[in-house]
């Protein structure tokens, strides 16, 4: 287990790999991607079972990035982790580059699901999780969703799904940091409140601040102590989270940094 001062370390240089690779292909998306490097640090570092050595396996735990636009996220922790040569995180969006805009399992060791069209990620960890307790395999699945995204059908019939079938080794982390591509997500179609609406369909629910290490530790070990239904974390965060230019500003969900506003970034970040 890393303290919180390692995991804060390992985010620091996420964050800056993340600003560097959109700042690089011109293009992606880097507001939902900050928003999220606490909760994939601390899965990725303190709380799944997942290394090169055990990549192949069908006994470890898995992650789904459901939201996968924030590939950015997912390829700089990867490359935290060893996965992924932090040299390669250069080709991100490039022709013929295994750094897909949005994650690819076919190309990426690490990569538990391929995914980008949004709404489809719950559905497909909802399967890994009922597949597990099927083979009687303890193992755990974690995924991420927008609260954006959770303005898509799918994902309530995915919960539907997952609480019917009590799968309580499922556990589903919101971003909630509020934006999505056209503005407030309150603005283009509210959905929420995202907690009663998970409570309703038979979920247990934490709210957290989605940046905080100490209520991200207590609310997995709440999730793994609770029996016969599934977890939704609910995780208050800031978009572009880290960057000042970036924070709360929804202009950042797929834009680019030019080499300026980069380099005033990764300084922010030194700093």
């Amino acid at each position: 287990m890393l303290n919180y001062e390692e995991l804060s370390a390992h985010a620091r240089n996420i964050r800056r790999n993340i600003v560097k690779m959109v700042t690089e292909a011109k293009s992606g998306h880097p507001g939902g991607s900050l928003s999220a490097v606490e909760i994939m640090t601390y899965l990725y570092f303190n709380e799944m079972d997942v290394d090169m050595k055990n990549v192949t396996s069908y006994d470890r735990d898995r992650f789904v990035l459901s939201k996968g636009h924030a590939s950015p996220a997912l390829y700089a922790v990867l490359s935290e982790k060893g996965f992924i040569d932090e040299r390669e995180l250069s080709t991100f969006r490039a022709i013929n580059s295994r750094l897909q805009g949005h994650p690819n399992m076919n190309y990426v060791s690490g990569v538990d699901m391929s995914t980008g069209s949004l709404g489809q990620g719950l559905s497909c960890a909802t399967g890994m999780a009922l597949s597990n307790k099927i083979d009687e395999n303890d193992h755990r699945v974690y995924v991420l969703i927008g609260d954006g995204e959770s303005e898509e059908g799918q994902i309530w019939e995915a919960a539907m799904a997952a609480a019917h079938y009590k799968l309580d080794n499922l556990c589903a982390f919101l971003d909630c940091n509020g934006l999505q591509i056209d503005g407030k997500v309150t603005d283009v179609m509210n959905p929420t409140p995202l907690d009663k609406k998970f409570e309703a369909f038979g979920w247990h629910v934490i709210n957290i601040d989605g940046h905080d290490y100490a209520q991200i530790e207590k609310a997995l070990e709440e999730a793994r102590n609770t029996k016969g239904q599934p977890t939704a974390i609910m995780a208050k965060t800031v978009k572009g989270k880290g960057v000042s230019f970036m924070e709360n500003q929804v202009g950042w969900h797929g834009s680019a940094p030019s080499a300026e506003q980069c380099e005033q970034a990764l300084k922010e970040l030194e700093d």
